[in-house]
Formats: C-alpha cells, structure tokens, sequence
C-alpha cells in the first residue's frame, strides 16, 4: 500500500510554551481510513495543520507523495487542493454567501471555466445530498448543514486526503448520522479519510488504524480493536472503551466467551457470538 504522507520526528511549540507536537513519527497510506484519538490538548488537532501546510514544524519533516512540503505560496494552495481540511467549527472555514458560491469558489481557485465549476458543484451537490438547501444563504443553515457544506467544499476540489476534525461536534444524532453517512461515501470511493473523534464506538467500528495521541507524543497505533481493548492504554490516554468491547471482556472473565475470539467491532458482531454460545447443543 503506497504512502501519501509521512511524517518524520516532527516538533512543534507554540508561543506560549506549549510543546504541541514532540517527536511525531507516522504514515498515511492511500486509501486508508485513519482515526485520531486522544484527550483535547494531546496534539491532533496541531498535527492536521501542519499536514496542510497551515502550521510548519519547527523541527522533523513532512512529505506527500514522497516530497517534502514547500512552503513557497504557489505550493501551499497546491497543497491544500490535494489535502483539504474540515475544520471542527464550520464557521470558521465558511466565508461566501450562498451554498453555491461557497461549493464553487475552491474549484474556480483551482483555474477550472464556469462550466466545469458548474458541473462538478452539481455532481458533488447530488452525491452528498445537499441539493434541499442549495439555494440557501451560509449564515441561515443549521450547524449540521454548515458541516455538510464545509465537507462538499473540501471535496470539490477531488482532494487525495480529506482530514475532518471532529466531524461530529455539537451535532445532533440525525446530523451526526448525515455527516457519517457522508464519510462513509468518501471512503467507499477511494479517498483517503483522517478523522479525529473522541468516539471510540465510532473508531472502533469505522477505523482500519488508529493513532492514540497523549502530551504531544503518539502513545500507541495500530487495529482499533487491539488498541482499544487495551484497558492500561484507555486508562493512561483518557479515552473511554468502547462498550462492546467492555461486555465483550466481561463475558471472556465469566467464561461465557472464548477469549480466542476476534474482538467483535460492533454490538451486532458480538450478538451473533452470544447466539453461538446460547444455541449450540
């Protein structure tokens, strides 16, 4: 599996003291659906804007496609065409005043006619179901709405790499389900998804890897469920077991399961186990 981005002892303080970023090492490869998890202040968040170029480490090293980064302006907005960012607070990343305007702007920036601009804001428009409220100015949709049009900007312009900070922060349930259904569309077309979220039912059952941030530092990485079945890591990260894998272990110590068993993702996975126990002559 080939890499798009990689990162190398990276290091970052801000002008406060903070050591966001001390001594990061990892890699993204195309295609894969990343988690960052982590308690606030841990360094997600710091590490998604230096992998757009927005913050530059102050030591360590970056590269996409295997370059490093070039700060130069004309490289940073051709970066930032191929990783976008979806911010954790759509307002800050919304600015025109209309869905359309706002869904276009990225692609015309990227030298493409009107036409062209046209036709794929309406194909993305489409496929990510936000045709009802088009025609609406930004400053009147509701935050779920807001997240969908920050997420369709970013996506207009055929990024390699989507990062999305929290996609469901504040959000409601039927929101938060819009927003994962639309990620889940991403992914299913190939595009390589980085998410932050501090929901670990979420991580465990969406993830193929999950990087554990702590004090700037990656504590762990690796198969969600062998990350979060590790109650010492969940302790020392702050983090929260998912609960499938809680009852899951509970039924292991009780002797009613085999411990032998994959680590189920999802409550359905470990129904089908209790069902085996329960019918099995």
């Amino acid at each position: 599996m080939s890499k798009i981005i990689e990162v190398k002892d990276c290091f970052y303080k801000y002008d406060d003291g903070t050591e966001a970023l001390r001594g990061i090492n990892f890699s993204i490869n195309q295609g894969e659906k990343l988690a960052f998890l982590g308690a606030n202040g841990s360094g997600k968040s710091t590490m998604f804007l230096c992998l757009n170029g927005i913050l530059r480490p102050q030591k360590g090293q970056i590269l996409f496609n295997g370059a490093p980064l070039n700060y130069s302006r004309k490289e940073l907005l051709k970066l930032r065409s191929q990783v976008g960012i979806v911010f954790q607070e759509p307002d800050k990343q919304l600015f025109c005043s209309s869905v359309y305007q706002e869904i276009s702007f990225g692609v015309l920036n990227l030298g493409l006619d009107e036409e062209s601009t046209k036709a794929i804001v309406e194909n993305v428009i489409g496929e990510l179901e936000i045709t009802p409220f088009m025609k609406k100015p930004t400053h009147f949709l509701s935050g779920g709405q807001k997240k969908q049009v920050a997420i369709a900007d970013i996506v207009a312009m055929n990024p390699k790499l989507i990062i999305l900070d929290e996609p469901a922060s504040a959000l409601d349930p039927k929101h938060t389900e819009i927003v994962r259904n639309m990620i889940n569309k991403l992914s299913e077309k190939g595009m390589t998804v980085v998410v932050s979220t501090h929901d670990m039912n979420y991580a465990l059952e969406w993830a193929d890897r999950v990087i554990v941030f702590e004090s700037g530092r990656i504590l762990a990485e690796g198969k969600p469920e062998d990350i979060l079945s590790d109650e010492e890591l969940i302790i020392k990260s702050n983090l929260l077991q998912p609960e499938v894998i809680k009852l899951y272990l509970k039924l292991c110590n009780k002797g009613i399961l085999d411990k032998n068993l994959a680590i189920p993702k999802t409550m359905d996975n470990l129904g089908r186990y209790i069902e085996n126990v329960i019918f099995t002559p």
